[in-house]
């Protein structure tokens, strides 16, 4: 088993290659919630095209289906009773208006649950707590004579990663 840059576990890493484990994950995460954030508007976006095409069909129904559905209702009302026709049209307009009326309602439902679904709000929060995290950390305090240590080691494993690179 070996940690992520391919040294064995439980073997002592120098700061760079903390270092560099760290940033390498650091953008790994910022690169995860921004596909989160993406894939949350994808979703909300979708919400609200059903919404707008809810309120869309509302609009054709009530538009285009007047005419014929008004004569076709009005006379079949009038051919079942011995209503008068104006009552009988009157009768059919209100069935075409309680129709747009549900598919309006239909529509605000969709609507209200776009806008309760605020994923990127919660990504963008996410993703500032985490930079306050990292604002916030403070290394441990080392004696001078480790801080010397460190700082060899880091010249040494610069040395070595250059050679490493130019080799390769």
């Amino acid at each position: 088993m070996s940690a992520p840059d391919g040294s064995p576990v439980g073997a002592e890493r120098s700061i760079g290659q903390l270092f560099a484990t760290a940033t390498t994950e650091m953008s790994a995460l910022v690169h995860d919630e921004i596909a989160l954030a993406k894939a949350q508007l994808k979703q909300d976006v979708k919400k609200g095209a059903m919404s707008g095409g809810a309120f869309s069909v509302a609009g054709g129904v009530l538009l285009f289906s007047l005419p014929m559905l008004n004569f076709a209702l009005a006379y079949g009302i009038r051919t079942w009773s011995d209503w008068n026709l104006a009552v009988c049209f009157l009768l059919s307009f209100a069935a075409n208006v309680l129709v747009a009326l549900v598919l309006v309602l239909i529509g605000v439902v969709f609507a209200k649950k776009a806008q309760k679904g605020k994923g990127p709000q919660k990504v963008a929060a996410s993703v500032k707590e985490t930079a306050g995290v990292l604002q916030n950390a403070k290394p441990h305090p080392r004696p001078d004579g480790d801080a010397k240590v460190l700082e060899e080691r880091v010249r040494n494993t610069k040395a070595i990663e250059a050679v490493a690179r130019s080799s390769s």
